[in-house]
């Protein structure tokens, strides 16, 4: 009696499962357009995001030209985004912003797709192609939307992008001066600020110019020895320049000192 009731059990069970399952399915088959507008918004309202993108998708031809076309369009990008798939969810965004500018939902629309790219780049040691791509959309959303309730979150999210791409740049360079290839490493740490004069490691950029230079004269020949102190007195007064109270100018006051010494003797 109690395998019967047992039996009973699993294939009630089976059968609303199939039921629900066929229902979905029929849905997404179907021509019923009202049905699968309420049915994917109430897959949405549940946190069943795949099933609300794939009705959504499903009803874009159906509901082009209507009142009801960008809602689907923003939604279904939306559930995308709320599922953790970011790279369809920023397809489906800017396809909704260059569709429907004016839309209600176009300003949302546009913070998250920046949302998506932000998520979408690499610790700092990676390739930064992503990086330089949000930062060029957000500084496009800041210079477009000043009043947004969005525009300080996203100056944020560009300082954590900057100051990656300022690290990434810092530690390329410093790189050659670990390699003890002072030369290089004088050449590359310049370069650094050339291309941004306020990197968020300016001081360190400084510190360790100095230090190549200085090592890069003490190594060299005799006869470009002076030429090349006289280039880390140079470095070492920018660095003081700024940064005249730091633990870092203790030694490189003790280098200065060398130099002088050096230059004045010959």
């Amino acid at each position: 009696m109690r395998i019967r009731k047992f039996l009973l059990l699993i294939i009630c069970s089976s059968t609303v499962a199939v039921s629900c399952a066929s229902y979905y399915e029929q849905l997404l088959a179907g021509n019923d357009v009202d049905a699968k507008y309420k049915a994917a918004f109430g897959y949405f309202n549940k946190s069943k995001y795949i099933k609300s993108a794939k009705l959504f998708e499903n009803l874009l031809l159906a509901v082009q030209g209507t009142a009801q076309e960008d809602t689907v369009q923003y939604y279904m990008a939306l559930s995308n985004y709320r599922y953790g798939d970011y790279q369809t969810a920023e397809q489906g965004f800017e396809k909704f912003i260059e569709v429907f500018p004016r839309s209600p939902f176009t300003e949302e629309a546009k913070y998250l797709r920046i949302k998506c790219l932000y998520d979408a780049t690499y610790r700092y040691e990676l390739d930064q192609t992503p990086t330089k791509k949000a930062m060029a959309i957000i500084n496009q959303f800041m210079n477009e939307n000043p009043g947004s309730e969005y525009y300080p979150i996203c100056k944020t999210m560009l300082g954590e992008l900057q100051e990656r791409l300022d690290k990434k740049n810092y530690e390329a360079a410093r790189l050659y001066y670990n390699m003890e290839d002072y030369k290089a490493a004088h050449y590359a740490l310049k370069n650094v600020l050339k291309e941004n004069a306020d990197n968020a490691y300016r001081e360190d950029v400084l510190y360790y110019t100095a230090l190549a230079s200085y090592k890069y004269a003490a190594n060299s020949i005799p006869s470009k020895q002076k030429e090349r102190f006289m280039s880390f007195i140079d470095d070492y007064y920018n660095y003081i320049g700024e940064y005249s109270n730091t633990n870092e100018r203790k030694a490189l006051d003790n280098l200065y000192e060398r130099a002088q010494k050096y230059t004045k003797k010959n």
